[in-house]
Protein backbone atom coordinates (compact mmCIF):
# COMPACT_ATOMS: atom_id res chain seq x y z
CA UNK A 1 0.00 0.00 0.00
CA UNK A 2 2.87 2.08 -0.08
CA UNK A 3 2.69 3.45 -3.67
CA UNK A 4 -0.83 4.74 -2.45
CA UNK A 5 -0.28 6.12 0.85
CA UNK A 6 2.38 8.22 -1.44
CA UNK A 7 -0.17 9.68 -3.09
CA UNK A 8 -2.70 10.42 -0.90
CA UNK A 9 0.02 12.46 1.28
CA UNK A 10 -0.05 14.62 -1.89
CA UNK A 11 -3.57 15.20 -1.11
CA UNK A 12 -2.95 17.31 1.73
CA UNK A 13 -1.84 20.25 0.06
CA UNK A 14 -4.64 21.89 -1.15
CA UNK A 15 -2.25 24.52 -3.41
CA UNK A 16 -0.79 21.69 -4.98
CA UNK A 17 -4.01 19.81 -5.82
CA UNK A 18 -4.78 22.80 -7.44
CA UNK A 19 -1.99 23.86 -9.31
CA UNK A 20 -2.16 20.34 -10.93
CA UNK A 21 -5.82 19.92 -11.69
CA UNK A 22 -5.12 23.09 -13.49
CA UNK A 23 -1.89 21.88 -15.55
CA UNK A 24 -2.97 17.97 -15.74
CA UNK A 25 -6.48 19.71 -17.11
CA UNK A 26 -4.90 21.92 -19.59
CA UNK A 27 -1.88 19.59 -21.19
CA UNK A 28 -5.04 16.76 -21.63
CA UNK A 29 -7.83 19.25 -23.30
CA UNK A 30 -4.64 20.31 -25.56
CA UNK A 31 -3.84 16.44 -26.27
CA UNK A 32 -7.68 15.39 -27.02
CA UNK A 33 -7.64 18.87 -29.56
CA UNK A 34 -4.33 17.37 -31.21
CA UNK A 35 -5.60 13.64 -31.04
CA UNK A 36 -9.14 14.44 -32.21
CA UNK A 37 -7.66 16.83 -34.92
CA UNK A 38 -9.06 19.69 -33.46
CA UNK A 39 -12.42 18.46 -33.34
CA UNK A 40 -13.90 17.49 -29.95
CA UNK A 41 -17.71 18.06 -30.28
CA UNK A 42 -17.97 14.21 -29.65
CA UNK A 43 -18.36 13.53 -26.75
CA UNK A 44 -15.96 11.33 -24.91
CA UNK A 45 -17.12 9.90 -21.38
CA UNK A 46 -14.39 10.54 -19.10
CA UNK A 47 -15.51 11.12 -15.43
CA UNK A 48 -13.16 13.48 -13.55
CA UNK A 49 -12.92 11.79 -9.82
CA UNK A 50 -11.72 14.61 -6.97
CA UNK A 51 -9.10 13.50 -4.50
CA UNK A 52 -12.38 12.95 -1.78
CA UNK A 53 -13.50 10.68 -4.10
CA UNK A 54 -10.30 8.46 -4.54
CA UNK A 55 -9.82 8.38 -0.56
CA UNK A 56 -13.19 6.55 -0.25
CA UNK A 57 -11.93 3.75 -2.72
CA UNK A 58 -11.36 0.50 -1.18
CA UNK A 59 -7.84 -0.10 -2.30
CA UNK A 60 -6.38 -3.82 -2.82
CA UNK A 61 -3.15 -4.03 -4.60
CA UNK A 62 -2.63 -6.31 -8.09
CA UNK A 63 1.00 -5.30 -9.15
CA UNK A 64 3.45 -3.22 -8.95
CA UNK A 65 6.39 -1.61 -11.42
CA UNK A 66 7.16 1.13 -12.95
CA UNK A 67 3.36 2.11 -12.00
CA UNK A 68 0.99 0.55 -9.68
CA UNK A 69 -2.08 -1.55 -10.41
CA UNK A 70 -4.81 -1.76 -7.73
CA UNK A 71 -8.48 -3.25 -7.71
CA UNK A 72 -11.10 -0.38 -6.06
CA UNK A 73 -14.52 -0.71 -5.00
CA UNK A 74 -16.19 2.40 -4.88
CA UNK A 75 -20.35 3.24 -5.17
CA UNK A 76 -20.86 -0.44 -5.70
CA UNK A 77 -18.75 -0.86 -8.44
CA UNK A 78 -15.40 -2.36 -9.20
CA UNK A 79 -12.77 -0.67 -11.11
CA UNK A 80 -9.24 -1.21 -12.08
CA UNK A 81 -6.74 1.83 -10.46
CA UNK A 82 -3.76 2.53 -12.01
CA UNK A 83 -1.37 5.40 -10.26
CA UNK A 84 2.22 5.98 -11.33
CA UNK A 85 3.40 7.79 -7.70
CA UNK A 86 3.06 10.89 -8.52
CA UNK A 87 5.95 10.63 -10.71
CA UNK A 88 6.39 13.99 -12.70
CA UNK A 89 8.33 13.06 -15.86
CA UNK A 90 5.30 10.37 -16.38
CA UNK A 91 2.72 12.87 -16.67
CA UNK A 92 2.78 13.94 -20.19
CA UNK A 93 3.02 10.13 -21.41
CA UNK A 94 0.18 9.51 -18.78
CA UNK A 95 -2.07 11.94 -20.46
CA UNK A 96 -1.63 10.41 -23.90
CA UNK A 97 -2.47 6.60 -22.72
CA UNK A 98 -5.86 8.56 -20.99
CA UNK A 99 -6.56 10.60 -24.41
CA UNK A 100 -5.58 7.34 -26.84
CA UNK A 101 -7.80 5.45 -24.82
CA UNK A 102 -10.25 7.19 -24.54
CA UNK A 103 -10.90 7.42 -28.13
CA UNK A 104 -10.44 3.68 -28.75
CA UNK A 105 -12.71 3.17 -25.39
CA UNK A 106 -15.82 1.89 -27.58
CA UNK A 107 -13.81 -0.39 -29.19
CA UNK A 108 -14.86 -4.06 -27.37
CA UNK A 109 -11.10 -5.43 -27.28
CA UNK A 110 -9.29 -2.26 -26.14
CA UNK A 111 -9.36 -1.73 -22.28
CA UNK A 112 -12.12 1.11 -21.51
CA UNK A 113 -10.82 4.26 -18.83
CA UNK A 114 -14.17 5.52 -16.67
CA UNK A 115 -12.52 8.25 -15.65
CA UNK A 116 -8.98 9.97 -13.60
CA UNK A 117 -8.03 12.26 -10.97
CA UNK A 118 -6.64 15.81 -11.72
CA UNK A 119 -5.79 16.95 -8.80
CA UNK A 120 -1.79 14.41 -8.28
CA UNK A 121 1.11 15.31 -10.21
CA UNK A 122 0.63 12.70 -12.69
CA UNK A 123 -3.16 11.61 -13.32
CA UNK A 124 -4.66 8.85 -11.65
CA UNK A 125 -6.25 6.81 -14.22
CA UNK A 126 -9.84 4.68 -13.55
CA UNK A 127 -10.55 1.74 -15.75
CA UNK A 128 -13.60 -0.81 -16.13
CA UNK A 129 -12.76 -3.95 -14.48
CA UNK A 130 -11.23 -6.84 -15.88
CA UNK A 131 -11.64 -9.95 -13.89
CA UNK A 132 -9.28 -12.54 -15.34
CA UNK A 133 -5.87 -10.50 -15.33
CA UNK A 134 -3.33 -10.20 -17.51
CA UNK A 135 -2.93 -12.41 -20.83
CA UNK A 136 0.70 -13.70 -20.02
CA UNK A 137 -1.01 -15.65 -16.68
CA UNK A 138 -3.36 -17.74 -18.78
CA UNK A 139 -0.88 -18.46 -21.73
CA UNK A 140 3.20 -18.63 -20.20
CA UNK A 141 3.83 -21.90 -19.34
CA UNK A 142 5.89 -20.35 -16.05
CA UNK A 143 3.12 -18.89 -15.20
CA UNK A 144 0.09 -21.15 -15.70
CA UNK A 145 -1.27 -22.48 -12.20
CA UNK A 146 -1.49 -25.99 -11.03
CA UNK A 147 -4.98 -25.51 -10.36
CA UNK A 148 -5.66 -24.23 -14.08
CA UNK A 149 -4.69 -25.48 -17.26
CA UNK A 150 -3.06 -23.70 -20.37
CA UNK A 151 -5.31 -21.85 -22.63
CA UNK A 152 -7.23 -23.62 -25.19
CA UNK A 153 -5.82 -23.25 -28.95
CA UNK A 154 -9.56 -21.95 -29.92
CA UNK A 155 -9.28 -19.17 -27.53
CA UNK A 156 -5.66 -18.58 -28.19
CA UNK A 157 -6.94 -17.59 -31.82
CA UNK A 158 -9.38 -15.69 -31.29
CA UNK A 159 -7.87 -13.74 -28.91
CA UNK A 160 -4.96 -13.22 -31.51
CA UNK A 161 -7.85 -11.94 -34.03
CA UNK A 162 -9.32 -9.91 -31.37
CA UNK A 163 -6.48 -7.90 -30.80
CA UNK A 164 -4.94 -7.88 -33.87
CA UNK A 165 -8.96 -5.75 -35.25
CA UNK A 166 -8.29 -3.24 -31.82
CA UNK A 167 -4.46 -2.65 -33.67
CA UNK A 168 -6.34 -2.06 -36.93
CA UNK A 169 -8.69 0.31 -35.56
CA UNK A 170 -6.04 2.81 -34.20
CA UNK A 171 -4.07 1.99 -37.37
CA UNK A 172 -6.86 3.17 -39.69
CA UNK A 173 -9.78 4.90 -37.44
CA UNK A 174 -8.57 8.61 -36.72
CA UNK A 175 -7.08 11.12 -38.69
CA UNK A 176 -3.70 10.48 -38.37
CA UNK A 177 -2.61 6.68 -38.01
CA UNK A 178 -1.60 6.06 -34.09
CA UNK A 179 1.16 3.27 -33.25
CA UNK A 180 1.11 1.38 -30.00
CA UNK A 181 4.87 0.52 -29.87
CA UNK A 182 4.44 -2.19 -27.06
CA UNK A 183 2.02 -5.39 -28.00
CA UNK A 184 2.84 -7.58 -25.80
CA UNK A 185 1.03 -10.31 -23.26
CA UNK A 186 1.56 -8.31 -20.28
CA UNK A 187 -0.88 -5.29 -22.04
CA UNK A 188 -3.63 -7.21 -22.84
CA UNK A 189 -6.05 -7.80 -19.67
CA UNK A 190 -9.03 -10.65 -19.66
CA UNK A 191 -12.54 -10.25 -18.55
CA UNK A 192 -14.33 -12.52 -16.67
CA UNK A 193 -15.90 -13.57 -20.49
CA UNK A 194 -11.74 -14.19 -21.85
CA UNK A 195 -12.49 -11.11 -23.88
CA UNK A 196 -9.21 -9.49 -24.34
CA UNK A 197 -8.88 -5.93 -23.61
CA UNK A 198 -6.15 -4.05 -25.01
CA UNK A 199 -4.23 -1.31 -22.93
CA UNK A 200 -1.07 1.11 -22.11
CA UNK A 201 -0.95 3.48 -24.61
CA UNK A 202 2.02 5.37 -22.83
CA UNK A 203 4.65 5.40 -25.85
CA UNK A 204 2.07 5.09 -28.16
CA UNK A 205 2.60 7.73 -30.86
CA UNK A 206 0.39 8.96 -33.85
CA UNK A 207 2.12 9.96 -37.09
CA UNK A 208 3.20 13.70 -38.48
CA UNK A 209 0.72 14.24 -41.48
CA UNK A 210 2.70 14.13 -44.59
CA UNK A 211 5.26 12.15 -42.85
CA UNK A 212 5.28 8.14 -42.80
CA UNK A 213 6.94 6.99 -39.43
CA UNK A 214 7.33 8.79 -36.63
CA UNK A 215 10.76 9.03 -33.40
CA UNK A 216 10.24 5.93 -31.32
CA UNK A 217 12.68 6.84 -28.62
CA UNK A 218 11.32 10.53 -27.62
CA UNK A 219 12.02 10.99 -24.18
CA UNK A 220 11.24 8.18 -21.73
CA UNK A 221 10.93 4.78 -23.58
CA UNK A 222 11.69 1.11 -22.70
CA UNK A 223 13.82 -1.48 -23.63
CA UNK A 224 12.31 -4.87 -25.08
CA UNK A 225 12.44 -6.70 -28.16
CA UNK A 226 11.58 -4.48 -31.37
CA UNK A 227 11.67 -4.58 -35.11
CA UNK A 228 15.12 -4.67 -37.08
CA UNK A 229 14.22 -1.01 -38.80
CA UNK A 230 13.67 0.68 -34.54
CA UNK A 231 16.72 -1.14 -34.05
CA UNK A 232 18.44 0.80 -36.96
CA UNK A 233 16.99 3.94 -37.48
CA UNK A 234 14.88 4.66 -33.90
CA UNK A 235 11.80 4.95 -36.23
CA UNK A 236 9.10 3.25 -36.83
CA UNK A 237 5.84 2.69 -38.78
CA UNK A 238 2.31 0.87 -38.64
CA UNK A 239 4.33 -2.14 -39.89
CA UNK A 240 6.11 -1.50 -36.19
CA UNK A 241 2.66 -2.98 -34.55
CA UNK A 242 2.89 -6.23 -37.27
CA UNK A 243 5.92 -7.29 -36.13
CA UNK A 244 5.16 -6.68 -32.22
CA UNK A 245 1.93 -8.76 -32.86
CA UNK A 246 4.30 -11.19 -34.86
CA UNK A 247 6.35 -11.84 -31.65
CA UNK A 248 2.56 -11.89 -29.42
CA UNK A 249 1.52 -14.72 -32.17
CA UNK A 250 4.57 -16.59 -31.87
CA UNK A 251 4.19 -16.35 -27.86
CA UNK A 252 0.25 -17.30 -28.05
CA UNK A 253 1.63 -20.42 -30.78
CA UNK A 254 4.40 -21.73 -28.44
CA UNK A 255 3.33 -20.95 -24.80
CA UNK A 256 6.90 -19.01 -24.20
CA UNK A 257 7.83 -15.65 -23.26
CA UNK A 258 9.86 -14.94 -26.67
CA UNK A 259 11.26 -12.08 -24.79
CA UNK A 260 12.62 -13.48 -21.90
CA UNK A 261 14.02 -16.68 -23.40
CA UNK A 262 14.76 -16.43 -26.71
CA UNK A 263 14.83 -12.73 -28.02
CA UNK A 264 18.54 -12.93 -29.27
CA UNK A 265 17.70 -15.87 -31.27
CA UNK A 266 14.60 -14.21 -32.89
CA UNK A 267 17.00 -11.60 -34.15
CA UNK A 268 19.63 -13.69 -35.39
CA UNK A 269 16.87 -15.29 -37.41
CA UNK A 270 15.83 -12.16 -38.57
CA UNK A 271 19.71 -11.65 -39.53
CA UNK A 272 20.44 -15.16 -41.05
CA UNK A 273 16.97 -15.00 -43.02
CA UNK A 274 18.41 -12.45 -44.84
CA UNK A 275 16.24 -9.86 -46.86
CA UNK A 276 12.89 -11.87 -47.31
CA UNK A 277 12.99 -12.18 -43.42
CA UNK A 278 11.78 -15.12 -41.45
CA UNK A 279 9.53 -16.52 -44.09
CA UNK A 280 7.08 -19.16 -43.72
CA UNK A 281 9.37 -21.79 -44.92
CA UNK A 282 12.09 -20.77 -42.47
CA UNK A 283 9.86 -21.10 -39.91
CA UNK A 284 8.10 -24.79 -41.00
CA UNK A 285 11.64 -25.97 -40.50
CA UNK A 286 13.50 -28.19 -38.18
CA UNK A 287 13.92 -24.76 -35.88
CA UNK A 288 10.47 -23.64 -35.12
CA UNK A 289 7.61 -26.21 -36.01
CA UNK A 290 3.90 -26.49 -35.12
CA UNK A 291 4.04 -29.65 -33.58
CA UNK A 292 7.68 -28.53 -31.81
CA UNK A 293 6.59 -25.00 -30.42
CA UNK A 294 4.07 -26.24 -27.48
CA UNK A 295 7.16 -29.15 -26.26
CA UNK A 296 6.26 -27.20 -22.83
CA UNK A 297 2.83 -27.76 -22.63
CA UNK A 298 0.35 -30.76 -23.52
CA UNK A 299 -0.72 -30.39 -27.19
CA UNK A 300 -4.24 -32.83 -26.25
CA UNK A 301 -4.52 -30.16 -23.39
CA UNK A 302 -4.13 -27.41 -26.16
CA UNK A 303 -6.27 -28.90 -29.48
CA UNK A 304 -8.80 -28.56 -26.35
CA UNK A 305 -11.88 -31.26 -26.61
CA UNK A 306 -11.28 -31.74 -30.47
CA UNK A 307 -7.93 -33.17 -29.82
CA UNK A 308 -5.18 -33.14 -32.48
CA UNK A 309 -6.77 -33.11 -35.42
CA UNK A 310 -5.74 -32.60 -39.03
CA UNK A 311 -7.08 -28.90 -39.00
CA UNK A 312 -5.53 -28.41 -35.68
CA UNK A 313 -1.93 -28.71 -36.98
CA UNK A 314 -2.81 -26.97 -39.74
CA UNK A 315 -4.26 -23.99 -38.08
CA UNK A 316 -1.13 -24.30 -36.03
CA UNK A 317 1.47 -24.22 -39.47
CA UNK A 318 -0.91 -21.40 -40.97
CA UNK A 319 0.10 -19.60 -37.59
CA UNK A 320 3.59 -20.09 -38.26
CA UNK A 321 3.21 -19.13 -41.62
CA UNK A 322 1.70 -15.63 -40.35
CA UNK A 323 4.12 -15.34 -37.83
CA UNK A 324 6.86 -14.98 -40.35
CA UNK A 325 5.23 -12.48 -42.80
CA UNK A 326 4.84 -10.48 -39.58
CA UNK A 327 8.22 -10.57 -38.71
CA UNK A 328 10.09 -9.28 -42.09
CA UNK A 329 12.80 -7.96 -41.73
CA UNK A 330 11.54 -5.56 -44.96
CA UNK A 331 8.55 -3.80 -43.13
CA UNK A 332 7.55 -3.21 -46.62
CA UNK A 333 6.99 -6.91 -46.94
CA UNK A 334 4.85 -7.20 -43.66
CA UNK A 335 1.37 -7.40 -44.24
CA UNK A 336 -1.04 -4.38 -42.68
CA UNK A 337 -3.22 -5.48 -39.14
CA UNK A 338 -6.25 -4.90 -41.48
CA UNK A 339 -4.46 -8.46 -43.46
CA UNK A 340 -3.43 -10.29 -40.60
CA UNK A 341 -7.05 -9.57 -38.99
CA UNK A 342 -8.67 -11.31 -42.13
CA UNK A 343 -5.81 -14.36 -42.15
CA UNK A 344 -6.59 -15.07 -38.31
CA UNK A 345 -10.40 -15.37 -39.20
CA UNK A 346 -9.42 -17.66 -42.49
CA UNK A 347 -7.59 -19.66 -40.25
CA UNK A 348 -10.09 -19.98 -37.74
CA UNK A 349 -12.66 -21.35 -40.02
CA UNK A 350 -10.30 -24.29 -40.93
CA UNK A 351 -12.36 -27.34 -40.03
CA UNK A 352 -11.52 -31.26 -39.84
Amino acid sequence: MLGWVRVRDYFFNKKKRERAFLENGSMLLEKLIVSCNGNIGKSIPIRTFSYQELRRFKICELNEGIHMWYKGFFEGQIFLIKSYFGLKPFAKYVINELAISAQMGAHSNVLRPVGCCLETPTLILVYEFAAKGILANRIYASRVSQYQQPMAWASRLKIARQIAHAISYLHTAFSRPVIHLDIRMENIFLDEHDVPKLFNFLFSRSIPEGETDVNVYEGIHHQRLTSPEVIATGRGTEKTDVYHFGVLLLELDSGESIEAEVSATLQDLVILAGEGGVTASFNSGESIEAEDSATLQDLVILAGEGGVTASFIQQKKAVLDLVGTCMGEDPETRPTMIDVTKELKRIEGFVP
